[in-house]
């Protein structure tokens, strides 16, 4: 599993929305000024956060991005696979098997890991990334 710039920043614009949740709507300007990202980045991941509705946008003068929900119904698994859309660590899990499936003497153990990871990444909260 390698996490890219994708859900690192989908992961990002959600910890910025939880820290200023109750503002209303944030701006990607504020978000990418405080994150020290580009907008042009951070657009896109919250296009894909929109997209999952794990966030909900408006235009505007007033508009930008909040959360959805509040930041303990978040897993930081449903963030990143926004952004990634798998975190499967080989990518015969990602499509479903292979035709080697039957006689992999590897596929065994890449199962297990995909569920360990999964399982972390299931137990943390976008809240708990505010601690």
């Amino acid at each position: 599993m390698f996490i890219t710039t994708k859900g690192r920043n989908a992961l990002k614009v959600m910890i910025d929305l939880a820290r200023h949740e109750g503002e209303g709507f944030i701006s990607l300007s504020d978000v990418a000024e405080r994150q020290n990202e580009s907008v042009k980045y951070l657009e896109a991941s919250a296009k894909q956060l929109s997209s999952a509705g794990l966030v909900v946008s408006a235009r505007g003068k007033s508009g930008g991005y909040k959360l959805a929900k509040k930041a303990e119904e978040y897993t930081v698994a449903e963030i990143l696979i926004s952004g990634e859309g798998s975190l499967a660590p080989v990518s015969c899990l990602e499509s479903g098997g292979c035709e080697n499936a039957g006689t992999c003497m590897t596929l065994p153990l890449f199962k297990e890991l995909d569920e360990v990871i999964m399982n972390f990444l299931t137990s943390k909260t976008l809240k708990d990334l505010l601690k």
